[in-house]
């Protein structure tokens, strides 16, 4: 009896850590998340010092941040690959450890050429997060939990670039700017061994192979559409990711601590506009608007407040720019939420993956060629141009993806429906 009562006793503490395993892995996953935009961040936020130590123009700047989405771009379309190859187990150990080893050596460039090249190589591990996690997601949680799961992780997203300034004007007022990129290198490091301990591959049959998949994806007119709007839209994020705190300590004489008590406010309606993106439009479902129509409306809207955009740049206080920036953070990322939301239905389980990355991967080349503009902008123009170029591309965008999602047939589009409506109640 008392050998069956070990084992009851062992049974109900698996069968408890079966239950919680999959939160624990939403759990590291937002960690992650938050780690992975505290890493894109930093650079942004000590550019002015690492210029002047490098003797780095702000064009040279633009040329260092292109090479990051160069590489970006390249990652995003591999790691759908990479991933089904090695498991999102292995594979999501191999991208972090690659981006945190890349992120760790930022600390020791002493030249332009040895900064680009470390964060090419941060920009050669950092998407594949964003391609494993979803696959992560689908082979833990059953259906009904994934939005769920999705929407905290995406969280970890925006509340890393919400963290990241006022930490780094933190760390950087009692210790030299580099510290920070070796404590950001080693937070992902730690993170690996609690990953490797908690997650289990699931197994995910296919039916077909990895170039049949490509090719079906490749083969449809709604990969282009995604992949372009991605590529137009996304480097208004870029820009407030990459550019905007530099902005403010430049343009508007922002000290690192002001910096450090407003600067984050734009990140965190970026996080609040992932939340309405999905609340809203899951508002309208349950009204009885088709799903496609709903998604195009919030696009409609934030297609509407984005061309807000130059009045940042004429704006007569900080306060009143960085206030507008969020407006404009906030439309994004409600719009970015439900262009991608729809990936999940309009492609096959099988192609998913590769579709994600292959959208993604506009968006990696969109953000270079739009950082090259950016730098010779600053450089020659100031600041102003920008922000009257970032007010006409989510209405072009939208213009190109109009039809897609009109023609998206609606028990497919219900299903995305359901799912976003469960993930917010």
């Amino acid at each position: 009896m008392p050998n069956d009562d070990l084992q009851l006793a062992q049974s109900e503490q698996t069968s408890s850590l079966s239950k919680r395993r999959p939160w624990l892995v939403a759990s590291l996953l937002f960690v992650v998340a938050l780690i992975n935009y505290f890493d894109r961040q930093s650079l942004s936020v000590v550019a002015p010092r690492f210029q002047q130590e490098l003797h780095l123009s702000d064009q040279g700047y633009g040329h260092v941040v292109s090479l990051f989405l160069l590489a970006s771009a390249f990652a995003y379309a591999a790691s759908g690959f990479i991933t089904d190859r090695l498991g999102t187990r292995r594979s999501m150990a191999l991208f972090v450890g690659w981006w945190s080893l890349a992120e760790a050596a930022t600390a020791f460039a002493t030249s332009t050429f040895q900064l680009s090249f470390a964060r090419f190589c941060l920009g050669l591990g950092e998407p594949g997060l964003w391609v494993a996690a979803p696959k992560a997601v689908g082979e833990s949680f059953e259906r009904p939990q994934r939005g769920l799961a999705i929407g905290i992780y995406t969280m970890g997203a925006t509340v890393g670039a919400v963290v990241a300034i006022p930490v780094i004007a933190a760390i950087t007022n009692h210790l030299p700017w580099k510290v920070v990129f070796l404590i950001d290198g080693a937070a992902g490091l730690i993170w690996l061994p609690f990953w490797l301990f908690v997650y289990r591959d699931g197994l995910v049959a296919q039916s077909t192979t990895g170039s049949e998949v490509l090719r079906e994806v490749l083969s449809r007119g709604k990969t282009w559409k995604l992949m372009v709007a991605r590529g137009l839209t996304d480097p208004v994020w870029y820009f407030y990711l990459f550019w905007f705190p530099k902005y403010l300590l430049t343009v508007r004489h922002l000290s690192m601590g002001q910096l450090a008590r407003v600067g984050w406010i734009v990140y965190l309606a970026a996080g609040i506009g992932t939340l309405l993106g999905g609340v809203v439009s899951g508002r309208l479902i349950r009204r009885g608007m088709t799903a496609g129509f709903a998604y195009r409306r919030i696009m409609l809207i934030s297609a509407i407040l984005i061309p807000l955009s130059p009045l940042a740049g004429f704006a007569q206080t900080a306060a009143v720019a960085i206030g507008i920036a969020s407006v404009i953070a906030l439309a994004h990322m409600a719009w970015l939420v439900n262009l991608t939301s729809t990936i999940v239905e309009l492609f096959p389980a099988n192609q998913i993956g590769k579709a994600a990355g292959l959208v993604a991967a506009g968006s990696g080349l969109g953000g270079m060629v739009s950082s090259e503009i950016i730098g010779y902008l600053v450089a020659h123009q100031g600041y102003l141009p920008i922000f009257y170029i970032m007010a006409v591309l989510h209405p072009i965008a939208l213009v190109i993806l109009w039809k897609a999602f009109s023609d998206t047939p609606n028990s497919d589009m219900l299903s995305v429906a359901s799912r976003t409506v469960t993930a917010v109640r």
